[in-house]
């Protein structure tokens, strides 16, 4: 009797009687992420495959670069190393600016990436300064944060997570806006003092210094080039995953950062993070519902999250698309694959791709 009444509100409702999954929206972001060399060397015009978007490394971008891109058809966003201290080797060349655990010891390297001292402010300076040559020297639809979070390791199974920085630096800012004395002769007894006694403010602190990185960024590209749009790459992780670690260990907070971001680009790599496919369409399902992603033209912020195409492990053709798919439901209104090198170099991810941005392109 219920599933009969179920049935007819729903007909009455106009409604269809079988669940169906979103859709993608029209004209969607149809990117790749990665220098197309590969691509092009291999015969690939981004135009004949649906590509309408490349996002690239910014010390890889170019005029000649640029322009070939644009002749095809496509839209440049640079991405933009935030707070990797491997870029520009700056932590080896400044161990004054790599960032201390809480047992007062330099943080160990995560499996590719080493995080920085974000209050560090000669760091902070050297990394402006590059923003600000690179839209100088290039004319860019946009530019996407990457790293843009506090030390840590999260696109494995298991990922690394590292209470950081207490160095003197991070330690008397912290003081200063909590406006608390931080007791201890250590770093490490520090470090205890504010889990014991300050741990929230602590945790409120150290996403408010993420979210002035993403306000000055926001700010130079807007002063430089108006019509560019900020994004930021960021972990595919929901509110409540492990205990709310991505508030607490990495510092992100995406309503906080909303005023500063124009696109979220969740990182959902499934096979890298030890999930199936299914987990991308999940997740672009719940960040739709969950943070307020806009589809109007001209209002945001947008999400166009980045799946994964790169073989580590191995990414099977039918996965890929399987992916790609996956990322234009909901309230998504663009999708990208890391990277267009890997897709490059296999020919069924190339034809998957070709075939799943043409349909996007002409539905």
């Amino acid at each position: 009797m219920r599933l009969l009444l179920c049935i007819l509100l729903l007909a009455l409702a106009g409604l269809p009687l079988s669940a169906q999954e979103p859709q993608a929206m029209p004209n969607p972001v149809l990117g790749t992420y990665g220098h197309p060399q590969a691509f092009w060397d291999a015969g690939g015009h981004l135009g004949d495959y649906g590509i309408n978007a490349v996002f690239i490394h910014s010390g890889s971008l170019d005029a000649n670069t640029v322009a070939r891109a644009r002749a095809e058809g496509a839209k440049v966003f640079a991405e933009f190393a935030t707070l990797n201290g491997k870029q520009g080797a700056y932590v080896e060349q400044h161990p004054e600016a790599h960032p201390i655990d809480d047992t007062g010891s330099p943080a160990r390297p995560a499996t590719w990436f080493m995080g920085v001292c974000p209050t560090h402010p000669g760091f902070r300076e050297y990394r402006m300064a590059e923003l600000r040559e690179l839209l100088d020297r290039v004319q860019l639809d946009g530019v996407w944060m990457d790293y843009l979070h506090w030390h840590a390791q999260f696109e494995d199974p298991y990922p690394q997570f590292i209470k950081t920085c207490f160095n003197d630096s991070c330690v008397g800012a912290f003081e200063s806006s909590a406006k608390v004395k931080v007791e201890g002769a250590t770093a490490a007894e520090k470090a205890q003092w504010i889990f014991m006694n300050a741990a929230k403010a602590w945790e409120d602190w150290r996403v408010s210094v993420v979210v002035d990185w993403a306000r000055e960024i926001h700010g130079i590209v807007k002063a430089k080039q108006p019509n560019a749009l900020v994004g930021n790459y960021q972990v595919a992780w929901k509110d409540e995953d492990l205990g709310g670690v991505r508030r607490r260990c990495l510092g992100l907070d995406f309503e906080a950062l909303a005023p500063h971001v124009d696109v979220y680009s969740p990182m959902i790599y499934h096979g890298r993070s030890g999930k199936s496919p299914d987990y991308v369409r999940e997740y672009v399902a719940y960040f739709s519902e969950k943070h307020g992603v806009s589809i109007e033209p001209g209002t945001y912020p947008k999400l166009w999250p980045i799946v994964q195409a790169h073989d580590d492990p191995r990414i099977e053709p039918d996965e890929f698309e399987a992916v790609l798919r996956h990322g234009l439901i909901a309230k998504s209104t663009g999708v990208m694959m890391f990277t267009i090198g890997s897709v490059a170099a296999d020919a069924g991810k190339m034809a998957v791709m070709k075939q799943v941005y043409t349909e996007a392109t002409t539905n």
